[in-house]
């Protein structure tokens, strides 16, 4: 089917990392600035992240247009490692450079990558409509890179929340930030 247009939507300001941390109270504002960018774009389709501060990112604009919320692990945060890093950042910065390289109980930038463009693809395939994706900063990153330049300082300049648009030309996709 032809796509229109697919949002990635990274979550708005939320009260910590772990899956069920909510979105704090300038980030519940944010997502009804979200609803309202969302409001005259023909949305008729809306997948996210099983994380809380995700699903709450969206659902403003979900209940005001009475639409579902799909929610797929996919689009679920990357893992980096199993184990508390002090140098954390210095190791995701590494796996930027080598999309194979694994931490312990963590999965590959490659892995990670693989599970959101499964998704992407899915919507290609499935939805003719316009479609919110709603996921984290990382995995986010990783989908932008392999549609063009975006690297580690890329996601250090992300947003919470940020909006990319992504339309499926000529047989590639492009995007551009929109929010």
């Amino acid at each position: 089917m032809n796509i229109r247009v697919i949002y990635v939507v990274r979550h708005c300001e939320a009260k910590g990392q772990a899956p069920e941390a909510e979105l704090t109270v300038q980030g519940r504002n944010q997502a009804l600035e979200v609803a309202k960018f969302f409001k005259n774009k023909n949305i008729s389709h809306i997948i996210s992240s099983p994380y809380e501060r995700a699903f709450q990112t969206i659902k403003p604009f979900a209940r005001q247009n009475k639409l579902s919320i799909e929610t797929t692990t996919l689009l679920s945060e990357r893992v980096l490692s199993t184990k508390n890093e002090p140098d954390w950042l210095e190791k995701l910065q590494a796996t930027f450079e080598d999309m194979e390289l694994k931490y312990e109980g963590g999965e590959s930038s490659v892995e990670a990558q693989n599970r959101i463009v499964e998704v992407i693809e899915h919507v290609k395939e499935q939805h003719s409509g316009n479609t919110v994706v709603v996921t984290h900063g990382v995995v986010l990153s990783l989908l932008l890179k392999t549609i063009g330049e975006f690297d580690f300082s890329d996601w250090q300049g992300l947003r919470n929340p940020d909006i990319f648009q992504l339309i499926y030309e000529r047989d590639q996709w492009k995007y551009q930030r929109v929010w």
